[in-house]
């Protein structure tokens, strides 16, 4: 049974790739400092699973930390989602998004290269595309950034693309990863109002808040809103397995889009959460926001050739569980 270390591990999509590893047979060590993760998360794990979940409470910029858990475990594989990844919050401190994102990447990667453990999938991310027309979106299209966030994930990708061929690297560029666990017990879950829509709907169908904001309907899309490329987290958790597999019995390093390559637009969205939550879900139109594009999806066939993967879950799946999610969290919140 091959050991996995997974940074990150206790966040959003890190807690359900714990669970699609564990499902296919991985040993999994997570290594996480909880700066934004609930501390509760790896005893959700642990109930899901009925075993017991490896934890190690610390941060990948702490070289120490990273020197003895790879010491005190065999480790033969990297998952690394450790990172910060607000595009908002990166504009206003780069220097801490250089530091974390970067910084942590080269001190994840001098440990394993002391350890000799050259396996790693990066958790990138559709904003190393920057805003193009072009849809859906290749591979093999140029990396720009509008951000230092995307910045430093085209810079943490072309670090991984300098290693030496005794290293096999997957660099998993995905899209807009929305749902919850089919447990209903681990979910998106952020500590304040969320920059992302399906949180934000989550947050609107709960009545944590009024309405939605909906910026621009004058896009040149079918009903006027931006068209994203949705995928459920237990598809891209998937994906992380199907990386981690491939690097390990083929040796070869690849890049791939995770997404389903289908739009859908903000208001698909409200109508199919409002389905799921059974009530419709006040919104109000706004203006467009500086640096949004009206469509953005994936081209997914080469995640498929590659390494056989392919999203299955459809939007109402991913607003069904979510809304099991976040409906649950208020049932436990009342007893």
């Amino acid at each position: 049974m091959a050991k996995i270390l997974l940074t990150g591990g206790a966040g959003y999509i890190g807690s359900h790739t714990y669970l699609a590893l564990v499902e296919a047979g991985f040993d999994v060590v997570i290594l996480d400092n909880f700066s934004n993760a609930k501390l509760d998360v790896p005893n959700r794990l642990q109930n899901i699973v009925g075993d017991s979940v490896t934890v190690v409470n610390g941060d990948v910029l702490d070289r120490g930390v990273l020197d003895a858990l790879f010491a005190d475990h065999k480790i033969d594989g990297v998952v690394h989602f450790a990172a910060l990844k607000a595009v908002g919050e990166s504009v206003e401190k780069p220097l801490d998004y250089m530091h974390t994102n970067v910084g942590g990447l080269l001190n994840l990667l001098a440990a394993m290269d002391a350890a000799g453990v050259r396996r790693i999938v990066f958790s990138s991310s559709a904003t190393v595309y920057g805003d193009t027309d072009v849809q859906p979106i290749p591979e093999d299209h140029p990396r720009t950034y509008t951000s230092p966030y995307a910045f430093t994930k085209i810079a943490g990708e072309q670090i991984l693309e300098q290693l030496t061929d005794d290293w096999a690297v997957g660099i998993l560029r995905y899209f807009n990863p929305v749902g919850a666990h089919k447990s209903a017990m681990i979910g998106e879950d952020p500590s304040d109002i969320p920059n992302n829509l399906v949180p934000y709907i989550a947050k609107v169908a709960t009545g944590d808040l009024e309405q939605l904001g909906v910026f621009g309907d004058d896009y040149e899309t079918p009903d006027g809103t931006g068209v994203r490329d949705y995928i459920h987290v237990e598809d891209l958790a998937d994906g992380h397995v199907l990386s981690l597999k491939s690097l390990i019995e083929t040796g070869n390093s690849h890049t791939v889009n995770l997404g389903t390559g289908e739009g859908s637009s903000v208001l698909d969205m409200v109508r199919s959460y409002s389905k799921a939550c059974g009530r419709e879900l006040p919104y109000q139109i706004k203006p467009r926001r500086d640096g949004d594009v009206a469509v953005l999806t994936a081209r997914p066939e080469k995640a498929k050739v590659e390494l056989g993967f392919e999203a299955t879950r459809s939007l109402a799946d991913m607003c069904r569980s979510s809304w099991a999610w976040v409906s649950g969290q208020i049932r436990n919140d009342r007893d």
